[in-house]
């Protein structure tokens, strides 16, 4: 879910970059898909839940890093490795919206094609942030190969 969203994420930023979508249109779609993805899950198995939490959260910081990218372009203050950094001081000092936004520039550098390593997760302390750079790690791989979408065996 997590690689095939971020898929579809790029594809719609790529429509607005081709001018196939306008700004508006392009944010519509991400907002429609965003409300599905992140919507509850109707299941009691605890450890689903678990696994869909970690993904839905895994895909905010897309999800915001393209509707960021639409409307502002790219972030050009740092780097990707000097948001992440900024972003783990934030959630450091429990201050989870900075630490978003962080993540947000982050991941428009990865839409216009910076690249990171996502190793860098391991050096974090464990968090919303690392969770955040997992999700980055799923646009920077569909932004390379946006074409691959895992098909059902029949």
């Amino acid at each position: 879910m997590q690689d095939d969203t971020a898929i579809a994420v790029v594809k719609v930023v790529s429509d607005f970059e081709d001018d196939v979508l306008g700004e508006d249109d392009a944010l519509a779609e991400i907002e429609d898909m965003r409300e599905v993805v992140l919507a509850e899950p109707e299941f009691d198995d605890e450890q689903a839940l678990m696994l869909v939490d970690s993904v839905q959260t895994s895909l905010v910081c897309v999800f915001y890093a393209a509707e960021e990218y639409i409307v502002g372009g790219t972030a050009e203050d740092a780097g990707i490795g000097d948001y992440v950094s900024a972003a783990a001081d934030a959630e450091s000092e429990e201050d989870l919206d900075a630490a978003l936004s962080y993540c947000v520039q982050a991941g428009t550098l990865v839409i216009d094609g910076a690249e990171f390593d996502p190793a860098m997760a391991e050096e974090l302390e464990p968090g919303l942030v690392v969770q955040w750079v997992n999700g980055l790690d799923s646009l920077q791989t569909a932004m390379k190969d946006p074409e691959v979408v895992e098909e059902d065996d029949e």
